[in-house]
């Protein structure tokens, strides 16, 4: 290389290094060092991922639109016929996720807030069939009922078991007192079909004051859920108001208690309860005060970080950080905080296929990272 060559080069590497972590700036925790990579910018408030078997990635953008990742590359045009939907306060599209045999079926699931001017909004999930770059056979399998008329707290967020059974969260829907009303869908997890029927062997179906599709009750507003790799288990976090963040391990049937008990307190300052357990409620695995406002939320399952192998990975929008635990036993043992000089809210975290933690960022400009080996 000739030495304009070598002068272009090097301005070129100071660009990079210029614009910061986006461009592989690297980080050292208690067990790995790791290089944060972009795979994608220019997204707007992206909420989730998912990993299409070809390598690609499709990613939901809050204000309605589902875009897909190729080779790297953010494709400009949006999938089509992502089903009506209101973007509304936290409200818009939500969560992706793929059936269990998508390979074979090319089926999808939607999570997102719906809205009928005379009946207000609510969550809504939607079945359909990717046909290269449109939606087809789009059906709404599950609505939550009664609507209401606040644009918060509509959760959203999905995830299979092994036996194929789709797990969808539920808000409050800032009404908490709906959470432990078992006849009002808003404030737990619904444990359905791939058709939107109560799935067998759900809780409550001989219960006629519940709802068949519950699953558990509870819950204010769930934004992370995962499979645990080794038990099978559903994993969740929820926000709590001032205070109060939990994770949970879903049971079936169990009652987590908002808002009859928490460890946080309104957001004028007042108490919600002084309780923080009783009996009946599940208490949380985990829980944080103050609040960090925890989004999206995985185990590390790959073999590019054998030292962090098992552990789970939460997000944080209010604090702008990736939380690693270290659980043994059902017990947090240690608890790291990574990424708080990114600056940046942390939507989603996702396990890929890769072997690299998956990252989006909640922000008009978000971003998918990938985080990789420093090397």
């Amino acid at each position: 290389m000739n030495r304009l060559g070598n002068i272009a080069t090097l301005l070129a590497l100071a660009g990079l290094a210029a614009a910061g972590p986006a461009f592989g700036q690297t980080f050292s925790s208690d067990k790995a060092d790791f290089r944060l990579d972009t795979v994608a910018e220019g997204l707007e408030h992206p909420w989730s991922l998912a990993f299409l078997p070809d390598g690609s990635q499709l990613v939901t953008e809050r204000e309605g639109r589902l875009r897909r990742i190729e080779n790297g590359e953010l494709q400009d045009k949006p999938i089509a016929g992502v089903p009506e939907l209101v973007v509304s306060g936290q409200g818009g599209l939500l969560d992706v996720i793929l059936h269990p045999d998508f390979e074979n079926n090319r089926t999808l699931f939607l999570s997102y807030a719906h809205k009928i001017s005379r009946d207000g909004l609510t969550t809504r999930v939607a079945r359909a069939t990717l046909d290269g770059d449109r939606l087809s056979e789009v059906e709404v399998i599950f609505e939550a009922l009664p609507r209401g008329n606040t644009s918060r707290h509509f959760a959203g967020r999905m995830e299979f078991d092994r036996d194929g059974n789709l797990y969808v969260a539920v808000g409050d829907r800032g009404e908490m007192d709906r959470a432990q009303a078992t006849d009002d869908d808003a404030g737990g997890v619904h444990r359905l079909t791939v058709d939107g029927a109560p799935a067998p062997g759900n809780p409550f179906v001989d219960d006629p004051s519940v709802n068949d599709t519950f699953f558990t009750y509870g819950n204010r507003n769930i934004q992370g859920m995962t499979i645990h790799p080794q038990t099978g288990d559903i994993w969740s976090h929820e926000h709590g108001p001032r205070g109060g963040d939990e994770i949970n391990i879903i049971r079936a049937g169990n009652n987590y208690g908002w808002p009859d008990v928490t460890y946080g307190i309104d957001y004028s300052g007042v108490p919600i309860t002084s309780k923080t357990t009783m009996e009946g409620v599940t208490d949380p695995l985990h829980y944080w005060d103050p609040s960090i406002a925890p989004s999206g939320m995985a185990f590390y399952t790959g073999d590019e970080f054998p030292e962090w192998r098992g552990d789970l990975f939460v997000g944080a929008l209010k604090m702008q950080k990736l939380v690693r635990l270290s659980i043994e036993n059902g017990t947090v043992r240690e608890e790291e905080d990574l990424l708080e000089d990114l600056g940046e809210r942390i939507r989603d975290v996702r396990m890929g296929p890769d072997g690299a933690l998956w990252l989006l960022t909640d922000a008009d400009n978000g971003k998918v990272y990938r985080i990789v080996p420093a090397e």
